[in-house]
């Protein structure tokens, strides 16, 4: 199976809909957003094309392939609107072929100095600084898609897709920036 998976849409109807360009021509079957989808915060700037309401049409048909976690930005009044569950602080995946796991959250709460409950070899997925990573570390697996709308340290708008066991970080045209192999062979 081959998942997308994205994070700090922030509101931005114009890379919602590069975004869900990318995701139709990927031929991934599920979508992963990993928070901040509607809202941009108070610390961030409006960004481009700010439209929530946009954002929820296009995403509202594609409810059956959304999983999604809460952000630091998501509020009740988001479920209220939004037809997939958006509300849960994190979300299991197994990774394929192994027993190791992908503990994907917003990365608020849990990230790289204040793990969830892992084991040596699991991945931890996460967003909320809107700079993407790849890369093991301690045992542990650490994977940012990085920000659809807002990046920061002069990074590009970026997500990333998992299939099988590689993470790959691509630029909204869908240039690869960065894989990562997620070895499948229990330690």
């Amino acid at each position: 199976m081959k998942i997308m998976i994205a994070s700090d849409i922030h509101g931005s109807a114009s890379c919602c809909r590069q975004m869900l360009d990318l995701y139709e021509k990927s031929g991934a079957s599920r979508m992963l957003l990993l928070g901040d989808i509607l809202y941009h915060g108070p610390r961030n700037d409006l960004p481009e094309q700010y439209s929530p309401r946009e954002v929820i049409e296009m995403l509202n048909p594609l409810a059956d392939e959304i999983w999604a976690v809460r952000g630091n930005c998501e509020a009740e009044v988001d479920q209220m609107v939004l037809d997939f569950p958006c509300m849960a602080d994190y979300c299991i995946l197994p990774l394929a072929h192994s027993e190791r796991i992908l503990y994907a959250t917003h990365g608020h709460v849990f990230c790289e100095d204040h793990l969830p409950p892992m084991k040596k070899g699991d991945a931890l997925l996460y967003g909320h600084t809107h700079i993407w990573t790849a890369r093991e570390e301690r045992g542990y697996y650490f994977l940012n898609p990085g920000s659809v709308s807002l990046p920061k340290n002069g990074n590009e708008r970026t997500l990333a897709f998992l299939e099988e066991d590689v993470f790959t970080i691509v630029n909204l045209e869908g240039n690869p920036i960065r894989q990562q192999l997620l070895y499948a062979k229990s330690e």
